[in-house]
């Protein structure tokens, strides 16, 4: 049975692309079988993972538009075992006003697809765009979870309650079996208070599960998208895969505190 885990926070910055890129990998590393899905029009989880995002022809906006079929849109990740990846590039950003002028089930268009294939996954990790659109509706009424990063800073809570809001009505109104997976801090610097007062502070404000592996601010972890390698590739001994791998394992076990 799969689990389908969308990756959200409608505040830019925060390592949500970062966490769907190392996320999946160390699934995939830990033998899982896994499907990323890019609903990003930024395309960096495309690019992250080492595909010219500019130069593919079938991505999730042929998909989505019903120009090409789930099959010609998944590509197997180059050098990661077990993983595949439906791309995205900068032409998804125009799909959120042609979806407007579909009149039925626009919200469920990329479910409708997932479903055909889902079985064949232990996990779907969707990667969501730093906004609450249609895209994003999109990838919540096809998971079965959101998994929210939060980085250590002052406004780490800024606009989070607005994102479990919008959680909560999709839940009500268009997926009832919606839950929150967990929060993850990331960008964590042990060297100062803020990163621990934030830490403190959003356990004491926010009523959910919180992961309790947390990602350090780590210099491989930057670098590791420009050169189209997940970190537990680029470097296997660093901090932030070791960090990673634990997430995966906190997350295949359903671990929670």
């Amino acid at each position: 049975m799969s689990r389908i885990i969308a990756i959200a926070n409608q505040k830019g910055g925060v390592g949500k692309t970062t966490t769907a890129i190392n996320l999946s990998a160390c699934l995939a590393e830990a033998e899982k079988k896994v499907l990323v899905i890019d609903m990003d029009p930024q395309g960096n989880c495309t690019s992250g993972f080492g595909f010219r995002k500019n130069e593919i022809e079938n991505t999730v906006y042929e998909l989505i538009l019903g120009q090409c079929s789930l099959k010609q849109s998944i590509y197997d990740v180059e050098n990661v075992e077990n993983l595949q990846i439906i791309p995205s590039n900068v032409n998804l950003a125009g799909a959120e006003i042609e979806l407007l002028d579909i009149e039925n089930d626009r919200e469920y268009i990329l479910r409708n697809e997932i479903d055909y294939v889902k079985d064949d996954y232990d996990f779907i990790i969707i990667d969501c765009p730093p906004s609450l659109n249609l895209l994003t509706v999109n990838a919540m009424t096809t998971a079965d979870s959101v998994l929210v990063p939060i980085q250590c800073e002052y406004y780490a809570l800024e606009g989070i309650s607005q994102l479990i809001h919008t959680i909560d009505l999709v839940k009500d109104r268009l997926n009832e079996k919606l839950r929150i997976e967990g929060v993850v801090f990331t960008m964590y610097d042990a060297r100062t208070n803020l990163s621990s007062e934030v830490v403190n502070n959003v356990k004491e404000n926010l009523n959910t599960r919180i992961f309790q592996t947390i990602i350090p601010r780590n210099v491989k972890l930057a670098e590791a998208p420009s050169h189209g390698l997940p970190i537990n590739l680029y470097d296997s001994k660093s901090a932030g895969a070791e960090s990673y791998r634990n997430l995966a394992k906190e997350v295949a076990e359903g671990k929670e505190i």
